[in-house]
């Protein structure tokens, strides 16, 4: 039969056991659990863009706590420090983020890939964009492309950091398989 006909393939159908596994939707379980750390921060992110934690209302509580704990600090000190806190804040805030992404695209899986790392970065650059477009209708907030940059430098060194994290992980577990056995 294939000589007469060899545009047929020889081999049999697959039968409904063989491609069943390949036909399950994914659960939905395993996903919430290995994202819901990241959307819950997200929405963390998202309240930390209202008029509660804007500039002026950051100040008020952190101002006195300042001036308790250095009581000679003047108001250009002040103005620096807060703006240094605020700022870091962004770098944190997104350097987290990018984790907990990381979490939820590798899923149950195991180890580093670059593709994941570049997923995650581009998740929380693109995040922290829209986070600036929000930040543009609140009232006592600004938008600033210097904050959205500022958010994916952190996403960027949260990346650099896992793929470290990875790298000497798989050279210690690398190492230690080497060494010889000290037990006669």
């Amino acid at each position: 039969m294939s000589q007469s006909q060899p545009w047929r393939n020889p081999r049999p159908a697959p039968q409904l056991a063989e491609i069943q596994s390949h036909l399950r939707p994914p659960r939905a379980w395993g996903w919430l659990r290995a994202w819901w750390p990241a959307v819950l921060w997200a929405g963390v992110i998202f309240s930390l863009s209202t008029d509660t934690f804007s500039a002026q209302h950051t100040g008020s509580i952190l101002g006195p706590i300042l001036r308790w704990l250095w009581r000679s600090i003047t108001e250009d000190q002040f103005e620096l420090i807060h703006f240094f806190i605020r700022k870091s804040a962004h770098f944190t805030e997104y350097f987290i983020f990018c984790l907990l992404i990381y979490r939820g695209v590798r899923g149950g899986r195991k180890g580093w890939r670059w593709t994941w790392g570049i997923s995650a970065l581009s998740v929380a650059a693109g995040y922290s964009i829209l986070d600036e477009i929000h930040q543009a209708f609140v009232a006592s907030r600004t938008a600033s492309p210097y904050d959205s940059l500022l958010d994916s430098i952190g996403a960027f060194f949260a990346v650099a950091a896992l793929w470290l994290w990875f790298r000497w992980r798989d050279q210690t577990r690398s190492a230690s398989a080497t060494l010889p056995d000290p037990t006669p």
